[in-house]
């Protein structure tokens, strides 16, 4: 019963992110918000990060029980997200996007938290996780019917009010989750970001830390990207498009059911590097196979090996390793590099390259476009494959002598 709760809120909170990510930047681009516009409310995550880490995950580690957090947290994002749907003008949509960022993005971490708090065995978070790729695939399906094939910024605004009404459904059931009360007292040090910064010092965190921005920058690149690429490059419909990219969550259900016993027996590092060349690959046949839409669309079930094999990897290996009176701030340090500076990046990068890939004629040169993640994915993978040596080989031990 205790996993289906916890698997019950994965996929509400992913639900509510599901909705609206693959949509965003074409739907910016409908309401004709310019690259540099579209930049910025792409930084909105990397704001959010920054500020959960010394406010949000602080206050949920030290002052706040987990689950009463997600549930304020999911009411004022529902409100911003409505904001959001009926903001044409860029300065409104730009404040309401920014404010649902600063309260959704720390409840990623603190979901995270409340799930590790509730298992008996961290190798368990993959089944749990699936629920978020099941809320995903969930919250992307209805669009078929949603959407037609050549929708107005009228029609997609809808993105942001199935994931408001999502977000407000997350916030009650937030109430029933297993209580998570703060880590406070018994000398334990008031600064839950200052405790969980200073693991940085240990030199296989720090590169993991790289490797994670390197490829956050890559998965990222992916949402900013890929939707334009079906509908405009391979000639996928608009309203297919978003259950096309789905299909990659669905690979990503069975990877994560599989994970625990991959970790035991690949061990963290090669677990990783696989998660890692899979962008790679995925991206190697969006350059060299974009006139052939089997190949596009078989190549989206890589998904599942690029987010199960290094993102949920990163939040086992965090949940085991860090101590755990700082562990909201922990998932949180790392989330500011996978959902907010990896973001910024990618939401600054994408966008201003396909500007200048595009051609007299409205086309964007896709193939050279698509070299970039790939290179980018493989340093990645060269980094952990040389520099990266965790102190156990798989899941084990803990980092709690600091």
């Amino acid at each position: 019963m205790q996993k289906i709760r916890l698997f019950s809120m994965m996929a509400l909170q992913l639900a509510i992110w599901g909705a609206w990510a693959p949509k965003l930047f074409p739907y910016m681009g409908m309401l004709g918000f310019s690259a540099s516009q579209q930049a910025l409310v792409g930084c909105c995550w990397g704001i959010a990060s920054v500020v959960g880490i010394f406010f949000s995950n602080q206050f949920a580690d030290r002052y706040f029980s987990a689950e009463k957090f997600l549930a304020v947290s999911h009411v004022i994002g529902a409100i911003c997200l409505f904001g959001a749907a009926f903001s044409t003008q860029f300065l409104p949509f730009f404040l309401f996007y920014l404010a649902y960022s600063l309260v959704y993005v720390p409840t990623l971490s603190v979901s995270n938290t409340i799930a590790f708090a509730a298992l008996k065995d961290g190798k368990d978070f993959g089944t749990v996780r699936a629920g978020g790729t099941v809320g995903w695939i969930m919250a992307s399906w209805p669009f078929i019917f949603i959407l037609g094939a050549h929708s107005t910024a009228v029609d997609v605004r809808a993105i942001f009010i199935v994931s408001a009404v999502i977000s407000l459904l997350l916030a009650g059931f937030s109430l029933t989750l297993p209580h998570t009360p703060p880590q406070k007292g018994n000398g334990v040090d008031s600064l839950a970001w200052r405790r969980a910064l200073g693991l940085l010092r240990k030199p296989y965190v720090a590169v993991l830390f790289f490797v994670t921005f390197i490829d956050s920058v890559v998965h990222n690149g992916y949402f900013v990207m890929s939707d334009a690429f079906l509908t405009n490059r391979v000639g996928i419909a608009g309203n297919l498009s978003m259950v096309v990219l789905s299909l990659g969550q669905v690979a990503e259900i069975l990877t994560m059911l599989v994970l625990g016993k991959v970790l035991v027996r690949m061990g963290w590092r090669t677990t990783m590097i696989v998660g890692i060349l899979g962008h790679a690959a995925r991206f190697l046949a969006f350059s060299l196979l974009a006139d052939s839409i089997p190949a596009i669309i078989a190549v989206q079930l890589l998904h599942g090996i690029c987010y199960a094999f290094f993102f949920a990897t990163v939040y086992i290996f965090v949940d085991d390793a860090f101590p755990k009176d700082v562990r909201s701030s922990a998932q949180g340090l790392f989330n500011l590099l996978i959902l907010g500076v990896g973001n910024m990046v990618a939401s600054y990068v994408f966008p201003n390259l396909i500007a200048a890939l595009t051609g007299a004629d409205g086309k964007v040169d896709y193939q050279t476009l698509f070299y970039v993640p790939t290179g980018l994915a493989l340093l990645g993978a060269l980094v952990l494959l040389f520099a990266f040596h965790p102190p156990t080989a798989a899941p084990a031990g803990s980092l709690e002598d600091i």
